[in-house]
């Protein structure tokens, strides 16, 4: 029967895989000394920082925390529980006073004022998808969610081209995190890590030349239920090994199944999963307690964003041959 059991992983023989392809690819292929690996608190940076530390020594990590204005204090927290409880270097950098003077912040009120006036000082504001599975007819949107200083909170569909706007701004979060991911491994002669599992590198869950930029992705084959066995089998700590993805780049708490996926990580794995092996819909209903016609619209919602996310995957395209360049 298909169930959640066909996601059980063998953590001592993985860890051993993992051990031995980071060594080989830091050392040998990419000819570095070490990782940098930028901690969000969140469990799959904190897994990959402990796989890294188990494959090439603590002395060869470094962790860096890089909160900026709508970082959740949680996450700062959590980030450098993480790194002690590994006993790794880590340093904390603000990225928010680079993301002001290049103007992430203003190009986001821009776009918000658009369609709320009001928006100012002290409000808050996040982007979820609107969308219904049980309803066949449903036509997905994007909402924005904003909460005025009194904690009133109003929603309203945004437009394409304010939606286009506050995700451009934003994204500059994750390149600007990247750039500072990138100086301390130049300065380290370090490779830079990306921590991205199967759902999120998958799905285009990561912006390109931002999180999704990086030198080796340890945790790219695991699905999200897979990184939370691991965190328990390398014994991190309890508040990483319950802690719920979030995306913490909006001010307003944003759980990643509100703004991208169709489903909790759990059901979205497993979703995946069985989409990837064939799993008829009528066969993966019941582990999904969904009914057959739902999964199916997952398995379409599954190959429109594989299509719609090519891009992000893409290296750049050369217009004319180099051969002597092949890799």
């Amino acid at each position: 029967m298909f169930d959640q059991n066909v996601l059980n992983i063998d953590c001592e023989t993985e860890l051993e895989k993992i051990s031995q392809a980071m060594q080989s690819a830091v050392f040998t292929t990419l000819k570095r000394k070490g990782l940098v690996v930028a901690i969000s608190g969140g469990v799959d940076s904190s897994v990959t920082a402990a796989l890294a530390v188990k494959a090439l020594g603590k002395d060869r990590v470094f962790g860096l925390l890089l909160p900026e204005v709508d970082s959740s204090g949680e996450s700062v927290d959590l980030g450098r529980t993480i790194a002690e409880f590994l006993k790794i270097d880590y340093r904390i950098e603000d990225i928010g006073p680079a993301l002001e003077a290049i103007g992430c912040y203003r190009w986001r009120d821009e776009a918000i004022r658009s369609i709320f006036p009001d928006y100012g000082e002290g409000w808050k504001n996040k982007i979820i998808i609107s969308q219904n599975l049980l309803d066949s007819n449903r036509i997905n949107f994007f909402k924005l969610v904003v909460q005025s200083p009194d904690g009133s909170q109003q929603e309203k569909r945004l437009p394409l081209q304010a939606y286009l706007q506050i995700v451009a701004a934003t994204n500059f979060k994750q390149r600007i995190r990247k750039t500072m991911e990138y100086f301390h491994a130049d300065r380290l002669n370090f490779a830079v890590s990306g921590t991205p599992n199967r759902l999120e590198y998958d799905q285009g869950f990561f912006v390109k030349n931002g999180d999704g930029s990086a030198d080796v992705k340890p945790i790219a084959h695991l699905y999200k239920t897979q990184v939370y066995a691991f965190a328990r089998y390398l014994g991190l700590p309890k508040e990483i090994c319950d802690s719920m993805p979030t995306t913490d780049t909006y001010s307003l708490p944003q759980g990643q199944d509100e703004f991208y996926f169709v489903l909790p990580y759990d059901k979205m794995d497993l979703a995946l999963y069985a989409f990837n092996h064939q799993v008829a819909a009528k066969d993966a209903a019941s582990a999904l307690r969904l009914f057959p016609d739902q999964v199916q619209r997952v398995y379409d919602d599954i190959q429109t964003k594989r299509r719609t996310t090519q891009y992000l995957h893409r290296r750049p395209i050369l217009l004319g041959d180099v051969p002597e360049v092949q890799f």
